[in-house]
């Protein structure tokens, strides 16, 4: 079964760049732009669980620490919560981490950035497996 990455964003551009970016590597992505509707998704849908969710921090409704908070106090290892906001101070990467995110990426960021940053908090390496070798007889 493939990854599942969940992006809570209100700007419509940012949730489409992500999504394109994850999809071209074979991650699945549902994309909500508030918060309440993906929590209120995961409530209802019980077996829906991402393993990855990208965070806003300024949402209408509920603030991106608020919904951290939330997902960890229901499920504390997984899904692996990574804040993706504008915001750049010590305090805000200070709240990010209090409420259980474990990375935090400004925008605006690189794809390439982003990418590496979910493939290292899904396990899965960027490097190229070795060639296997031919052993002469």
């Amino acid at each position: 079964m493939g990854k599942l990455v969940m992006v809570i964003d209100d700007s419509l551009p940012v949730r489409k760049i992500v999504e394109v970016c994850l999809r071209r590597q074979g991650i699945d992505c549902l994309t909500y732009a508030d918060g309440v509707e993906a929590i209120r998704t995961l409530a209802e849908q019980r077996d829906l669980l991402p393993d990855l969710v990208l965070l806003d921090i300024a949402l209408p409704r509920l603030s991106g620490y608020r919904i951290a908070q939330i997902l960890k106090a229901r499920h504390p290892r997984r899904p692996v919560v990574v804040i993706l906001s504008g915001y750049d101070g010590v305090l805000d990467r200070l709240k990010g981490r209090l409420a259980g995110a474990s990375a935090y990426l400004t925008k605006p960021f690189r794809t390439e950035e982003l990418l590496a940053l979910i493939k290292t908090h899904l396990g899965e390496s960027e490097a190229e497996p070795p060639a296997q070798q031919a052993h002469p007889e």
